[in-house]
């Protein structure tokens, strides 16, 4: 889900975002169950955040090749993803 005054920035190439949360806290929990399975993830805007929360949301992102699985991942493992219907 897009908030407005949100757009979704271009990941560099080679990366998706699987995830955006407002909280940097869910952002790092999501990052570290992803690595715990094995797949590389990214964190953009986590710093940002901290300074006006409800401005920025934290992206999580993973290569292209490891979409399908961290979104399966992420799903299984119930984690309030607020991109999960955009």
């Amino acid at each position: 889900m897009l908030f407005e005054g949100d757009p979704e920035p271009c990941a560099p190439e080679g990366l998706v975002t699987v995830a955006r949360f407002e909280s940097p806290l869910e952002a790092q929990i999501a990052k570290g169950m992803l690595e715990s399975a094995d797949i590389e993830t990214f964190l953009v805007g986590e710093n940002a955040n901290n300074l006006i929360q409800a401005a920025f949301r934290v992206r999580l992102q993973v290569r292209i090749e490891d979409e399908t699985a961290a979104r399966a991942f992420l799903s299984s493992a119930a984690v309030p993803d607020e991109s999960a219907s955009s």
